[in-house]
């Protein structure tokens, strides 16, 4: 049993559960916080200005130690990942490792729309890479409160670009969809709204998709600012806190994933890294080419209140609802 030493370690002792490692299966590198966007839900507090980008070096070192480990899936995020210059070569080098890797990004279409970059779509295409893309709301006026005005439009120009490469129509060609509530609530039922989605977005657009993921905002970086300005904050740490689900605690990420940032350091998730939570036991960050994954998996995830956000409800993870 784990020692607690927060209000979400008190949670799992109440319910007898363990937060343990399991054997690695994804490998999620943040490549920095540069983005065309600026989401008042974005827990990298990314946007245009941001100078936090992965240099060509560290990529060749992350590519060294990650072709070494039988890690099936490279997920790659941002920021927007398309904006890094050595993009291209990271994810072409790994599609061509002698033992295939699942290579996904997580697209904000609106790129696609963007000057300069009319080469993401085709290029997607060739790799194989699956795309999951944000898109909180199938209705313009959301979409547009949460990631900016014009961002709907975008988006669907792009999605409809790449349903014509056959994205979300062919096989291996993985079009899927995320959802984040645009407020300080839970998202609803996963299968329900991607059944909306699905029906709106084919109905209105013609566009097809594979799946739809629901995930919670985080209760940190820049939606915290946002619920602290609203004086939400403390009724939706309450909230996620309520809803805690602990059939959703087997099905968590940071049990399979290692979280790596655009400086090689290696966190237990995406969310700790922004936090600057190191691995348990870390005084300084832990390179990812120093990383020995026998020790790393005897190595305790390390917790803290924003946890709650991942086991609230149905759950949520970087595919979605767990429970």
């Amino acid at each position: 049993m784990i020692q607690a030493r927060n209000d979400f370690d008190n949670t799992l002792v109440r319910h007898s559960l363990e937060l343990n490692r399991v054997t690695p299966d994804t490998l999620q590198v943040n490549v920095g916080k540069l983005c065309n966007l600026t989401c008042i839900h974005c827990h990298v507090n990314a946007g245009p200005k941001r100078k936090e980008i992965i240099t060509g070096e560290t990529i060749d070192r992350i590519l060294g130690w990650y072709e070494s480990t039988n890690i099936g899936t490279l997920d790659l995020t941002g920021g927007t990942p398309e904006m890094v210059s050595d993009y291209q070569r990271l994810v072409s080098t790994v599609r061509g490792f002698s033992q295939p890797r699942r290579v996904m990004t997580r697209l904000n279409a609106t790129i696609i729309e963007e000057p300069g970059y009319e080469w993401v779509p085709e290029f997607l295409a060739e790799h194989k890479v699956v795309v999951v893309a944000s898109m909180p709301c199938y209705a313009p006026e959301n979409v547009n409160e949460q990631r900016g005005e014009g961002v709907f439009d975008a988006s669907i120009r792009a999605f409809q670009k790449l349903n014509a490469l056959g994205y979300g129509r062919e096989p291996g060609l993985e079009l899927d969809f995320v959802y984040n509530p645009n407020g300080a609530f839970l998202p609803g039922d996963q299968a329900e709204l991607q059944a909306d989605y699905k029906a709106a977005m084919k109905e209105h657009f013609d566009i097809d998709f594979g799946n739809l993921f629901c995930i919670a905002n985080m209760p940190i970086a820049r939606f915290a600012s946002y619920l602290k300005r609203e004086k939400l904050y403390s009724d939706y740490l309450q909230t996620l806190k309520d809803a805690f689900n602990p059939s959703t605690v087997d099905s968590l990420m940071c049990r399979s994933t290692i979280s790596v940032s655009w400086e090689g350091d290696v966190y237990d998730c995406d969310f700790n890294q922004m936090l600057g939570l190191n691995l348990d036991g870390q005084d300084a960050p832990l390179k990812l080419w120093d990383v020995d994954l026998e020790a790393l998996s005897e190595t305790p995830i390390r917790t803290g209140p924003h946890c709650f956000g991942c086991t609230a409800g149905a759950g949520s993870s970087c595919t979605g609802a767990l429970a």
